[in-house]
């Protein structure tokens, strides 16, 4: 029993000094395998330029003219809206474009204020996404917007918008808005 208990607490020792031998021996291989590392895109200016004037007019049909059809040409259909205060609360184009004409709608019936987005100088950034689109991000300021009096800024935020390269056409695909801070 004892000889029979030694022999296979040998056979073990065995199998695990093969298999150490044989893990470091792969350790070895894949160690001295060449390290294929690579850079993504470098950001241009040229596209820093393209994505902010497709920023300002997406702000720019939302905010100042209510401009669906303008609107609809500017988001992806897949689009998607991720917000701190709602969670997902967009789940494609069309369903964006639908309720920002129903707050185009309010603001005319008087139930909701007309508001203004304001880009804080220095945040904005944007990065190339290699074989999609590109990254932006930003910090903006919103202010209400009422007759005879000054603008009154209510928020601020946070944002990560995703741009695609539809064929030459840039769509807006997906808006996280975060770090909403109400003014003082």
């Amino acid at each position: 029993m004892i000889r029979t208990i030694v022999l296979i607490g040998l056979v073990a020792v065995i199998f695990y000094c093969a298999a150490a031998g044989s893990v470091r021996a792969d350790e070895k291989n894949h160690a001295s395998a060449p390290v294929h590392l690579r850079a993504g895109p470098p950001a241009t200016q040229e596209l820093s330029d393209a994505i902010t004037a497709k920023d300002a007019a997406v702000f720019d049909a939302v905010f100042n003219t209510c401009d669906l059809d303008a609107l609809k040409q500017l988001v992806a259909d897949n689009f998607e809206f991720y917000h701190d205060k709602d969670g997902l609360n967009e789940t494609s184009g069309l369903h964006f474009i639908e309720d920002i004409g129903k707050h185009c709608e309010r603001i005319k019936q008087g139930v909701d204020f007309r508001a203004r987005r304001q880009l804080v100088p220095g945040t904005l950034a944007v990065y190339p996404l290699n074989n999609y689109g590109a990254v932006e991000t930003g910090r903006h300021n919103f202010y209400a917007i009422e007759d005879g009096k000054p603008d009154r800024m209510t928020e601020s935020a946070q944002f990560l918008h995703i741009w695609k390269n539809d064929n030459g056409q840039w769509k807006l695909a997906r808006v996280v808005s975060y770090d909403h801070k109400l003014a003082q």
